[in-house]
């Protein structure tokens, strides 16, 4: 019987009849998954890519040490692009074609990750909770585009209207840089100001390199604003509102982003003598305040401990919440990991994000991770939360 058998199998593998062998997932073997991210680790938002990243790798490093995810450890490959669209787009075409990954994790801008995508779509490569919040993150929807939190324009317009209501502003007026990312607050801002029947005023438009801002928030304070939305870079950020303040304009408030919801910003401020006026629309919540919560306080710990610094800030909380999503997606595909089942996997997940202080549900209509709004304002080098919008 064993003969017959083993000359049928001979006679099958001759006449091309043998069972068709499972075809292997690009970035995947059977001891490794291949994850690439294109990141700004060199220009205006550094302060979010580079704890991002760092963060995300000690995660994965700690999931590794434990015979990572089914068997297969993570590899994170990391490109920077410092911010310029062109070399996000060699970043992604070498982190796809060249190295093969799996999926991209954390990716930043909103203008990098819209010209990546031409690479990504073709072959359904995944994109997982890319380090902007812009509505094209999701919108229009496909399969392998997944957001991490509420979209800029959504918090900017809701923080808008609690602003009109709450804090007295009537006139709102923007500095930004012209960039998909500038528009998507551009636009919260003024429906936001619609909504709430206010005014909508002076616009300045800025370059990424640029630094003095005195000719600008001139015009801002001959315009009458009373509130400035801000879709700037990190340090110009803390640079535009430290010169209102060196200005005599310190009665004028500011709204941000997420991508201004820093703690770099908060206490860059509190270093040029600003500590309030300031209120940002985000989709999680900053770490200070939450220290009483156990597992925040020993990330936190672990965190200090291995990097060597005092405090983890607002991109360390955002590697290691999307390094957790992304985790928690391989551990639900199973050990056949593709990418159908990879996605399959992700719009099932339901969880609380203890370090981002979110809840994370998505479903095959949802690709968004967290769509909670918090609302914070700068107080005296901290960020304190003042109102959750779901």
């Amino acid at each position: 019987m064993k003969i017959w058998k083993g000359i049928a199998a001979a006679a099958a593998l001759s006449l091309g009849l043998a069972a068709p062998a499972v075809r292997a997932e690009t970035g995947v073997t059977d001891t490794e998954i291949k994850i690439g991210g294109a990141h700004d680790l060199s220009g205006i938002f550094a302060p979010f890519s580079v704890p991002a990243v760092k963060a995300a790798q000690l995660y994965f490093d700690e999931i590794n040490a434990k015979g990572g995810v089914n068997g297969r450890k993570i590899t994170y490959i990391v490109e920077d692009h410092g911010y310029q669209v062109p070399k996000a787009v060699q970043a992604a075409n070498k982190l796809i074609n060249r190295d093969g990954v799996f999926a991209m994790l954390l990716s930043l801008g909103t203008p990098h990750n819209i010209a990546m995508f031409k690479l990504m779509e073709p072959k359904g490569i995944p994109n997982i909770n890319p380090l902007t919040a812009a509505r094209q993150m999701v919108d229009p929807p496909a399969p392998w585009k997944f957001a991490g939190t509420a979209a800029y324009y959504d918090a900017v317009k809701a923080t808008t209207e609690y602003m009109a209501a709450e804090q007295g502003s009537k006139m709102f007026c923007l500095m930004y840089l012209p960039t998909d990312f500038g528009v998507e607050i551009q636009e919260g801002l003024k429906d936001g100001a619609a909504a709430a029947g206010v005014s909508y005023g002076v616009e300045t438009k800025h370059k990424p390199d640029e630094t003095d801002f005195s000719g600008a928030l001139g015009k801002i304070k001959e315009g009458g604003c009373d509130t400035v939305g801000l879709a700037l870079g990190v340090s110009q950020v803390i640079n535009v509102i430290a010169t209102a303040n060196k200005l005599g304009m310190s009665d004028l408030k500011f709204v941000l982003s997420s991508a201004g919801f820093h703690t770099v910003v908060a206490k860059g401020l509190a270093a040029q003598g600003v500590m309030g006026g300031v209120y940002a629309g985000a989709g999680w919540q900053d770490l200070e305040a939450r220290m009483g919560n156990p597992e925040v306080a020993a990330w936190v710990k672990s965190y200090t401990e291995a990097t060597g610094e005092k405090f983890p800030g607002t991109g360390a909380l955002l590697g290691r919440s999307a390094a957790e999503l992304m985790v928690r997606g391989l551990e639900a595909a199973g050990p056949d990991l593709t990418r159908e089942g990879f996605i399959k996997a992700l719009e099932g997940l339901n969880y609380d994000d203890v370090i981002a202080g979110s809840k994370v549900s998505m479903s095959p209509d949802n690709h968004v991770a967290a769509t909670s709004i918090y609302v914070s304002a700068v107080d005296n080098g901290s960020w304190k939360l003042i109102k959750t919008i779901e």
